[in-house]
């Protein structure tokens, strides 16, 4: 299969793994990449051997290029996407899709009338950890699943992050910046969501970050960091996510599914790996599930890979803009709904993924 020529737009803090990682793709030749700043893309391409650093506006340009990978900060995910899309360019974002519906349906609709694929981060569901879940519940382990839990707890990102301005911006937030990964795991397990209802709040409206180069900076908070939601899903079942910037430790588990049978525990989904656990009815105890999948390492990438596996093929790419979207349209109505204090019914849908196969020799996807 002829492999797709990758241009990376933004070469901030979590790019290294993804030029790490699609080397391990045949399908993926890493031909460039762009930042804002110049210094920034000319020092990882030295550091991964990448033949070409350039501007944003030359790597858009440049007619070699088949796939733009976005992972510039959430307010420029939109602006980049269309002009990718525009120069006749598939792309793969990072997460989220965009900052609101409006312009995530522009992104499908202009990818629709060019047609051309749009992927979006996570990918985390296509790792060991959320696939051997998807199996188990697939093949009836743990029969109708009737609930789910989901929890992510900590006190945000300014006293690690080199930048971590973004993540209190509109598009950032617990919700927006760590719900894609819960919510795309859900609904990989469990399919698409109905409606929702949520409570959120602004708990320190200001913070200082105490990383490097930025230490003492005061940076004002403009969205949500402390966001409970409660999720109708199509099929009947009944979710509760919790996604916080404003706890110091918690002991909560990351996911838990419960169906008529029995409960599993879920891996965290900002991982792809990690112990799946299960317990059926009348079991005295819980017993760990060997995996029954690949990807149980750091695979940021496989996403990308798998995309291109579709653009060469005939196959949906699973980390798709429509999952994607579904994910943006829940988060939003998280917020709507505490602003209104009413249930928000939700207008999207989307397919659940196709169900990584079991049997994938490390760095080939099913075509």
């Amino acid at each position: 299969m002829k492999p797709i020529k990758v241009g990376v737009i933004g070469c901030g803090n979590i790019s290294n793994i993804y030029f790490q990682n699609m080397k391990r793709f045949p399908i993926l030749e890493l031909a460039a990449c762009a930042d804002l700043i110049k210094e920034r893309a000319a020092a990882k391409a030295k550091e991964h051997g990448i033949r070409k650093a350039c501007s944003v506006k030359e790597l858009i340009a440049d007619k070699s290029i088949d796939l733009v990978v976005n992972l510039t900060v959430p307010k420029a995910h939109t602006d980049v996407d269309e002009a990718a899309l525009k120069a006749g360019k598939h792309v793969y974002s990072e997460k989220p899709l965009a900052l609101d519906r409006d312009d995530g349906c522009r992104i499908l609709e202009l990818a629709r009338k060019k047609g051309l694929l749009v992927g979006c981060a996570p990918d985390t569901m296509l790792g060991a950890g959320i696939q051997t879940a998807r199996k188990l519940i697939d093949d009836g382990w743990i029969g109708e699943p009737v609930s789910a839990t989901a929890f992510m707890q900590c006190h945000g990102h300014e006293n690690w992050h080199p930048d971590p301005e973004f993540y209190y911006e509109k598009g950032g937030g617990p919700m927006f910046d760590m719900g894609p990964y819960y919510l795309t795991a859900l609904i990989t397990l469990m399919g698409p969501v109905r409606r929702v209802c949520a409570a959120t709040r602004i708990t320190f409206p200001e913070r200082t970050i105490t990383s490097k180069p930025k230490h003492g900076k005061v940076v004002k908070v403009e969205v949500p960091t402390h966001v409970a939601g409660v999720m109708d899903f199509q099929n009947g079942a009944i979710g509760t996510i919790v996604t916080s910037f404003d706890v110091w430790a918690a002991t909560l588990p990351c996911i838990e599914i419960h169906g008529t049978k029995g409960s599993m525990g879920v891996p965290d989904p900002n991982g792809f790996g990690g112990a799946v656990m299960l317990r059926r009815a009348g079991a005295p105890e819980w017993k760990e599930i060997p995996h029954s999948h690949g990807y149980a390492d750091q695979s940021r990438g496989v996403g990308v890979a798998d995309m291109a596996c579709a653009i060469r093929g005939t196959r949906a790419h699973r980390a798709s803009g429509r999952l994607a979207f579904h994910v943006l349209d829940i988060m939003q109505a998280f917020h709507e709904s505490s602003d209104q204090g009413a249930h928000v019914v939700l207008t999207t849908s989307c397919e659940r993924p196709a169900p990584m196969p079991t049997d994938l020799p490390d760095g080939i996807l099913d075509p």
